[in-house]
C-alpha cells in the first residue's frame, strides 16, 4: 500500500504535469504551494561565460531579495532601487548585526520580462520615499516575495506596506501594515528589514506580520484590499511566510515562529492549534506535505527540525522538552535544522540544508537520517532555499555557486555552476528552466 507521502507526492506531480500542458507557473515565493517543485528537468551543467544552457540573462536594477514569479508567459520581479548609488551587499557567515542607514529616497519597481526571451516588458514605479527602516548589511529593502494567481499581483515592500497590482502593474490599492521593525528580540535598536512574503489563495491575501511593535496575522480581499479579519500573536519579531494546509476538514494557514507556531482557521482566523520552542531568530517558511506540516528554526541552544501532523492537533501540542515528540509531533531532530532555508520534499525523502551549506536528507515520514554532508567548502554560506526541477535539486550558495544534488538518499554532488553574480533570493523553475536572481541579474537557465 503507498504511503501517503507517496500519493501526496503524486498527486502534487499530476497537478504540475496538467499545468505544464499550458505554461508552468510559479506563483509564490518556492513555487506552487510553497513545495518547491517543477515537474520538468532542468540542466545539470552550464556557463555563463560561453552561454552554453543559458537561454538568455537580462539586467535587474537596484537591490532586492524577492524571488521571481512566473505567470503563463511572463516573470515578475520586485526590486527597490536607490537612484544615483548602488546598494552595498555583505555576504558570508559573520554574527555581526548591524544596519545599513540610507537615508535617500529608494524607488519599488515591479519589472515584468517575457520568459522565453528575457525582454523587459514593462519597469512600473510603484512607491517612492525614503525608507522607514533601515535594513541588514545582508538584506535589502525589498526582500519579501510577490505572489500572484493570474488575476494580479500583491508585494509587501517592508515598512512602506502591502500593495495590489493588475498584471499589467497599475496600481489597484494599498494598506499600510506599519513600521516593521523587524529586529531580533533581544537586541531592539537593530534594523534587519522585513521579509515575509504574501500569499493569495481563494481571492484572499494572507500576510504574517510579526515585528517588535506587534505581531499579527491578517487576510484582506484581493480585490479591494478590505480586511477580512486579523488576528493578534504572541510572538517575537520574524521573518516567516505563511502556507497553507487542507487538514482536519478545513484550510488551515499555517504559521513558523519561536513562542506561537500553529494552524489558524482560514475563515475566521481563530486558532486551531500552537506550538512553541525551537530557534528564536525564525526565517523559514512551513512545508505542508499533505496532512503534514515541516517546521525549522535556528539562533540559540536549538535549531529543530520536527514534523506535525496536521489532522487531529487542537490546543496547545507543545511537549514538555523541545526535542521531545508526541501524538501529533511525529518525529524531531533538536539541532538539525536551518536558520535561513525551506525543506524541500519529493515523495518519501525530505531535505533541509543549513546556512553552513551542510544538506540532510531524511526520511519524510520517519526522519531518519540518510546522510547530512556538506555540499561545497568550508565558510561558505546559503541562505536561498533549494528548489527541485524533475529529479533534481538545486541549491544556490550567497557567492553564486549552484550545486546540483539527485533527489535520492545517496549523497553526491553531481555538478557546480557559477551564476556570476552573488545569489541570496531563491530561484524559480517552470518548463525546463531555472530562473536565478543574482545581486544585478535575472538569468534563464535551460536547453537551449
Amino acid at each position: 500500500m503507498k504511503s501517503l507521502s507517496s500519493i501526496c507526492a503524486g498527486l502534487l506531480f499530476a497537478a504540475l504535469a496538467a499545468q505544464c500542458a499550458g505554461a508552468e507557473n510559479w506563483p509564490q515565493f518556492h513555487g506552487p504551494g510553497g513545495s518547491g517543485i517543477s515537474s520538468v528537468s532542468a540542466p545539470v551543467t552550464w556557463d555563463v561565460q560561453t552561454g552554453r544552457n543559458i537561454r538568455w540573462m537580462q539586467n535587474v536594477p537596484g537591490l532586492g531579495h524577492a524571488s521571481p514569479i512566473l505567470w503563463g508567459e511572463h516573470i515578475y520581479v520586485a526590486t527597490a532601487v536607490r537612484p544615483g548609488a548602488k546598494s552595498e551587499l555583505k555576504i558570508g557567515i559573520y554574527g555581526a548585526g548591524e544596519s545599513y542607514k540610507e537615508k535617500e529616497a529608494h524607488e519599488w519597481r515591479l519589472l515584468c520580462f517575457d520568459k522565453a526571451t528575457g525582454k523587459l516588458i514593462w519597469n512600473k514605479l510603484c512607491h517612492q520615499a525614503v525608507p522607514r527602516q533601515e535594513r541588514h548589511t545582508k538584506a535589502s529593502h525589498c526582500n519579501s516575495t510577490p505572489a500572484t494567481d493570474g488575476s494580479r499581483i500583491v508585494a509587501i515592500f517592508g515598512s512602506e506596506g502591502l500593495f495590489c497590482f493588475d498584471m499589467e502593474g497599475s496600481p489597484l490599492w494599498r494598506k499600510d501594515l506599519g513600521k516593521m521593525d523587524a529586529s531580533p528580540w533581544d537586541a531592539p535598536t537593530l534594523q534587519w528589514s522585513f521579509a515575509g512574503s504574501p500569499l493569495l489563495h481563494d481571492g484572499r491575501v494572507v500576510v504574517q506580520c510579526d515585528v517588535l511593535s506587534e505581531q499579527f496575522l491578517a487576510v484582506f480581499d484581493a480585490a479591494t484590499g478590505r480586511e477580512f479579519w486579523r488576528t493578534a500573536r504572541k510572538e517575537v519579531a520574524n521573518w516567516c511566510s505563511p502556507a497553507i494546509a487542507q487538514a482536519g476538514g478545513m484550510t488551515q494557514i499555517i504559521l513558523n515562529g519561536w513562542k506561537e507556531i500553529g494552524g489558524y482557521d482560514f475563515e475566521t482566523g481563530k486558532r486551531i492549534w500552537t506550538m512553541s520552542g525551537g530557534g528564536d531568530i525564525p526565517v523559514p517558511t512551513p512545508l505542508v506535505v499533505g496532512e503534514m506540516a515541516i517546521f525549522t528554526s535556528a539562533h540559540g541552544k536549538y535549531r529543530p527540525l520536527r514534523a506535525v501532523r496536521l489532522s487531529g492537533a487542537a490546543g496547545d501540542v507543545t511537549p514538555p522538552q523541545v526535542e521531545a515528540t508526541n501524538e501529533v509531533i511525529v518525529w524531531n531532530h533538536p539541532r538539525l535544522g536551518s536558520y535561513m532555508q525551506t525543506p524541500i520534499a519529493l515523495g518519501n525523502r525530505l531535505w533541509s540544508c543549513d546556512w553552513r551549506g551542510v544538506l540532510s536528507c531524511l526520511d519524510q515520514a520517519t526522519g531518519q537520517i540518510h546522510y547530512s554532508e556538506s555540499l561545497g567548502k568550508a565558510g561558505q554560506a546559503i541562505t536561498s532555499s533549494g528548489i527541485a526541477a524533475g529529479e533534481r535539486l538545486y541549491f544556490a550558495s550567497e557567492s553564486g555557486e549552484v550545486f546540483v544534488v539527485p533527489a535520492s538518499d545517496t549523497f553526491e554532488v553531481t555538478a557546480t555552476n557559477q551564476l556570476g553574480g552573488l545569489c541570496l533570493a531563491t530561484p524559480a523553475a517552470a518548463d525546463g528552466a531555472l530562473f536565478f536572481r543574482t545581486a544585478e541579474k535575472l538569468i534563464a537557465v535551460g536547453n537551449r
